[in-house]
């Protein structure tokens, strides 16, 4: 697989800066942020004939695309601003009771994770983690960890489909169909999954999937998707009830009435996806599947050559990763704790500004632990990844 990068240019990231951290909030490419002007440009133009007569077409339009994208129906997917506010809202739509368990790992995205302590909290309920090890050998580690914390009174998992700390891929079709038998409800935060890996929604069938199309398919930022299976739509309600919730058309949902408006806003990241889908299935002659199996393979050899580097063994098999991938570093100073919500390491800031490389180092599991992630892109090569390998020894 040839793992040669595209030009940076394409992007309008800093080529002064080794940018290893696409993980963080995406990075999307000039050709699409120009779709996106034409369109704000558009709509200022004529405001009311764009959001009032046209829009709900044009959303139409974007929805179908994405769907076809992630293997959906068009019916069961709405746009949301990404896949935190997709976690709230389904959170915040469902009924708990104090009996109730709500099942979910120690890998999980933190603000999620707050999500998840926040309904259960207000209705009295249980949060149950399970502990998947890291560094580990195997998918069957995640399935058994998750599979042995289900009681008869488990009624919700969410489930990482992509971690966020950790990297790892989790064996999703297998969790979905084991926890479906066994009658939990699953709530698949699928922040990194769109454009990293491929997605099949229809036929995983789990019950509510979210996803951010800012980061692996290179949307504008404010872009994300909720799916819904049919048979529980009528519960999810949107986090801003608008004019919809009352609305008397028969000629759709109501679940893609009220998604459809929550106020006046900018929904120029959402009709971009269809741009980002056509222009980064463009840059490979491969198309997406390409691009997915060349980011996988940079992310494969660049945790190769760091592991060489700093004597580490990988952490996990080759067949959990996507285009990200994690590693085990020296433990940090226990008084550098988090300082904001968007942690920054002492470690990283040392290596952007001493050495202009941008690579998240992350709390995990807990202080002073630590993880090193990269992230593997179309504008990313191997002599970045060997950058970063000499820079962490300079300064460790």
């Amino acid at each position: 697989m040839d793992t040669s990068p595209l030009p940076q240019n394409l992007w309008p990231l800093d080529p002064e800066i080794t940018y290893l951290n696409h993980g963080a909030f995406g990075a999307c490419p000039w050709e699409v942020l120009r779709y996106q002007q034409k369109l704000r440009e558009e709509m200022e133009r004529s405001p009311v004939a764009f959001l009032a007569r046209d829009l709900e077409q044009r959303l139409d339009a974007a929805r179908t695309v994405l769907a076809a994208f992630v293997g959906a129906d068009v019916d069961d997917l709405v746009f949301v601003p990404n896949a935190t506010a997709g976690i709230n809202t389904v959170l915040r739509s469902l009924s708990f009771a104090p009996s109730d368990e709500l099942l979910v790992t120690n890998h999980e995205y933190n603000a999620s994770r707050n999500a998840l302590d926040y309904a259960a909290s207000r209705a009295g309920a249980r949060v149950v983690v399970a502990k998947v090890p890291f560094p580990l050998t195997g998918q069957e580690e995640v399935i058994e960890a998750v599979l042995a914390k289900v009681t008869p009174h488990t009624k919700l998992a969410l489930l990482d489909h992509v971690t966020s700390q950790t990297g790892l891929v989790f064996p999703l079709v297998e969790l979905v169909r084991e926890l479906t038998a066994r009658g939990v409800e699953t709530l698949i935060d699928g922040a990194h999954a769109p454009g990293m890996v491929p997605l099949q929604l229809e036929s995983l069938g789990a019950t509510y999937y979210t996803g951010n199309c800012h980061k692996w398919l290179c949307a504008p930022k404010s872009a994300g998707f909720l799916h819904v299976r049919a048979n529980r739509q009528e519960q999810i309600r949107p986090l801003v009830i608008s004019h919809g919730a009352n609305s008397h058309r028969k000629d759709r949902s109501r679940f893609l009435i009220e998604f459809a408006w929550a106020g006046t806003g900018d929904p120029s990241g959402y009709l971009s996806v269809v741009e980002a889908i056509r222009y980064m299935g463009s840059l490979l002659q491969g198309g997406w599947p390409e691009i997915m199996q060349r980011n996988h393979a940079l992310a494969v050899a660049a945790r190769e050559l760091l592991c060489r580097q700093w004597n580490i063994a990988p952490p996990c098999p080759e067949i959990m990763l996507g285009s990200l991938a994690a590693l085990p570093i020296a433990d940090g100073d226990n008084a550098d704790l988090p300082k904001t919500p968007l942690y920054l390491d002492p470690l990283q800031e040392r290596l952007f500004h001493e050495h202009c490389i941008e690579v998240p180092i992350i709390p995990w599991p807990a202080p002073p632990k630590r993880l090193l992630r990269i992230s593997a892109q179309l504008y990313n090569s191997l002599p970045q990844y060997e950058r970063l390998a000499t820079a962490y020894k300079v300064l460790s």
